[in-house]
């Protein structure tokens, strides 16, 4: 097949590159120019600098062509103007999930539609998850290294999407990834994973959002009695459920709520007591990968990236939002987090929260 391979100088992207290559696909590597040019030239650094050399030389030593394509404006547009809105309206947004829905696999393939008509099998990646296709119906499964699964990131794809996709290294662990990476003597067999959001690469989710949303002082209020007790520099800093930062003597702290008409953050000491039991929501803006709601009510779901599930029972409403009860409850409901549903292991899809009840 005639492959085309999403690289990121990662070593992840660079195995599934060169075990497809192994396999004896014709592939063809493509680079996304997704950075921000003014968070960059405000911090004076250019951390894909390095990414991008290591794709020259993952590239080279391969023998593979290389193409840079640049999506920065639709980023901007798609992703970014997200992510900004949703913080100042106090919302916990991820923009992964809409990296990969809106911008790898999607503007990307349009652009393989656009400029490479026909010329390409398949799309491939370097995420921990799996595509299972049976009968024309494409499944995301997850993969085998609940610590790397990455299904959660890629829960918004549609079935049109999954069609186009195959990833290489979906049925391995990192271990197993890391074993073919010095197997194949990679440039990158040693380079340390990337942990930030996919556009900021080295800057900090707080750098960027100081750098969007400026800081303005607002109080710090015990949420049960109504006492200030701190001041914080905007409530755009804070999400629910955060303990770190906080900056407080006395605690553990924990943010309950936030209210952005008064620049409000409510903190609490005793936010794990009984009498807050948070454990119900509501999902709106739902994503069925196989384009059909599930008629099954006992679901697991993820709310954020990681190996944890929670047992949820859905009761799925006309307007097509899902209302769900957790088994155990959660203190980190936010709205405008994506929940991702499942069924074993394999994602149903997800939809973004809007009520924590």
């Amino acid at each position: 097949m005639k492959i085309a391979v999403l690289v990121s100088g990662g070593v992840d992207s660079s195995v599934a590159l060169r075990l497809l290559q192994e396999q004896g696909h014709d592939v063809t590597a493509f680079y996304l120019k997704i950075w921000l040019e003014d968070e960059l030239a405000f911090m004076g650094i250019c951390p894909w600098e390095e990414d991008l050399s290591y794709v020259h030389q993952v590239c080279a030593q391969a023998g593979v062509p290389l193409e840079i394509v640049s999506l920065q404006k639709e980023y901007w547009d798609h992703v970014v103007t997200y992510t900004i809105a949703e913080v100042k309206q106090g919302r916990t947004p991820n923009p992964d999930v809409l990296c990969n829905s809106r911008i790898k696999f999607g503007f990307f393939c349009a652009y393989l539609e656009r400029e490479h008509t026909g010329r390409f099998d398949k799309i491939a990646s370097g995420h921990y998850a799996q595509v299972h296709e049976n009968n024309g119906i494409f499944t995301l499964c997850c993969a085998p290294d609940p610590i790397k699964d990455q299904t959660y990131f890629l829960s918004y794809l549609t079935q049109k999407q999954l069609s186009l996709l195959m990833f290489p290294i979906g049925h391995l662990t990192k271990e197993q990834v890391r074993e073919h990476a010095r197997a194949f003597d990679l440039p990158n067999k040693e380079r340390k994973d990337s942990q930030g959001i996919c556009f900021l690469g080295k800057i900090s989710f707080r750098e960027f959002i100081a750098y969007h949303c400026g800081e303005q002082p607002g109080n710090l209020v015990e949420y049960e009695t109504g006492i200030v007790v701190g001041e914080h520099k905007g409530f755009w800093f804070y999400t629910i459920g955060q303990r770190q930062g906080i900056g407080l003597a006395g605690g553990p702290w924990y943010v309950v709520a936030k209210e952005p008409a008064t620049n409000t953050v409510f903190i609490s000491r005793s936010y794990y007591d009984a009498n807050k039991d948070r454990r119900q929501l509501i999902v709106t803006s739902c994503n069925w990968i196989t384009g059909q709601q599930p008629a099954n009510r006992d679901l697991a779901l993820k709310l954020r990236h990681g190996p944890a599930f929670h047992q949820a029972q859905a009761t799925y409403r006309a307007d097509g939002s899902v209302e769900l009860i957790l088994g155990n409850r959660d203190q980190g409901i936010a709205p405008g987090q994506f929940a991702a549903f499942y069924d074993g292991t394999t994602c149903l899809g997800s939809g973004i929260i809007s009520v924590r009840q």
